[in-house]
């Protein structure tokens, strides 16, 4: 590739403008760098529901001047709560307040995700970067001087480097990486409702998570308070027989009417008209080199069990900004940058994918496994010792030293 254009060294490109995107051009802004972020929809947005904030994601949040923005906009819930949903017994809680508070130096947050993307929006917007709908990037190419960015309406986008956020299906990663999404063969359904239609709705203030056997039904609630976020998670027959329109509304009901009473009463609110099958797929040795990175969901799509993905795009962006902040603008050495941006993040991601999908076998266990499972929650004393490695510490702490690069 030769570039007819001579461009500012620091000049990069966002591919994809949901949160990862957003995050990731927060994190080149706030390094004094200039950021071009294009999106192939009409405008900017997302869709979805509730979004759960660690503390590992908040404490970024909070760095950037955006948490109390995202307080206002969620719930604090009081404690995190596991239920049996058959017999509807309590196995385990952790309070999010006072102690784990102090121990991870932030809150825990539950938001709804149009309003979480609509925070980093206008914190891009106010931050100068520039942001282009409509754009539907095919290809990116790159040389020893910068990237190349092909869009489908046959524009180029030139930079010093691109991001590629543009999510779990990312086009970009099937260059860099070659592989295939993962069908899980579970389904989720969702749905919100007013708590003030919800009776006793005082009761409403845990995030809850009632596990049946290959199923679970998380609730929380979002916007102030306001309204209850429910999704029912189940692993669908019809997928395992082959079927490809699995998860029908008829498996939905099957699966939860032996459940608890209020586990059916929370099915009862979530939509019929949509499903989301879920996907992930295995932990990549590369997201990239040179030039050229995938970041966010591109980079480590990875199950819902430990409601990190959003989280995990966050310290994506803070360890970039991290690495971007050592150097001075206008003489980065970006592949240096992309190598140590993926030698830093690329395990603590990979080992967040495999514990999702570990966590998710632990929720929807069956038989003895499932009776083995209640047992000892019946007797974890300090849930803490299962949180740490996924809370505490920080970013900075998993940065890989810079060294020169080998020219062999």
């Amino acid at each position: 590739m030769v570039h007819d254009v001579v461009f500012p060294s620091d000049k990069s490109l966002v591919v994809g403008g949901g949160i990862g995107g957003l995050a990731t051009a927060i994190a080149v802004r706030r390094s004094g760098r200039d950021v071009t972020v294009v999106e192939q929809a009409p405008e900017f947005g997302e869709i979805g529901a509730g979004l759960q904030l660690g503390p590992n994601a908040t404490r970024i949040l909070d760095e950037w001047g955006l948490l109390e923005a995202v307080r206002a906009a969620g719930v604090e819930p009081r404690r995190l709560v596991l239920l049996d949903a058959v017999s509807g017994v309590e196995l385990a809680a952790l309070d999010l307040r006072g102690a784990f508070r102090e121990r991870y130096g932030a809150p825990y947050v539950v938001i709804h995700r149009t309003d979480l993307h609509a925070i980093l929006l206008d914190a891009c917007r106010a931050s100068g970067a520039e942001l282009l709908t409509n754009t539907q990037v095919s290809r990116v190419e790159q040389d020893s001087v910068g990237t190349r960015a092909h869009a489908t309406d046959g524009r180029s986008f030139d930079a010093a480097v691109t991001f590629g956020a543009d999510g779990l299906h990312s086009a970009l990663r099937s260059t860099i990486v070659g592989d295939e999404v993962i069908p899980s063969g579970f389904v989720a359904y969702r749905g919100t409702v007013p708590v003030s239609e919800i009776p006793d709705a005082e009761t409403l203030d845990d995030v809850v998570c009632w596990v049946a056997p290959d199923a679970h039904v998380v609730q929380y609630r979002l916007r102030g308070g306001s309204v209850l976020n429910i999704v029912a998670t189940f692993r669908s027959p019809g997928f395992d027989r082959g079927e490809v329109e699995y998860g029908t509304p008829e498996e939905l009901e099957a699966t939860f009417a032996d459940c608890a009473p209020e586990v059916r009463e929370a099915i009862s609110h979530v939509g019929r008209q949509r499903r989301w099958p879920l996907f992930d797929r295995e932990p990549s040795a590369t997201w990239g080199e040179g030039r050229i990175v995938l970041t966010g969901d591109a980079a480590h799509p990875m199950l819902q069990y430990l409601a990190q993905g959003c989280c995990q795009a966050l310290e994506d962006a803070r360890t970039l900004e991290l690495l971007l902040g050592e150097s001075a603008s206008g003489s980065t050495d970006w592949p240096q940058v992309v190598r140590r941006f993926t030698e830093s993040r690329l395990p603590r991601a990979s080992q967040v994918q495999q514990r999702a999908r570990l966590f998710g076998e632990v929720c929807h266990a069956r038989g003895a496994a499932r009776a083995m499972r209640n047992a000892l929650l019946a007797h974890a004393d300090n849930l803490a010792e299962y949180t740490d490695w996924l809370y505490a510490g920080t970013v900075a702490d998993r940065l890989v030293p810079a060294r020169p690069l080998s020219l062999t």
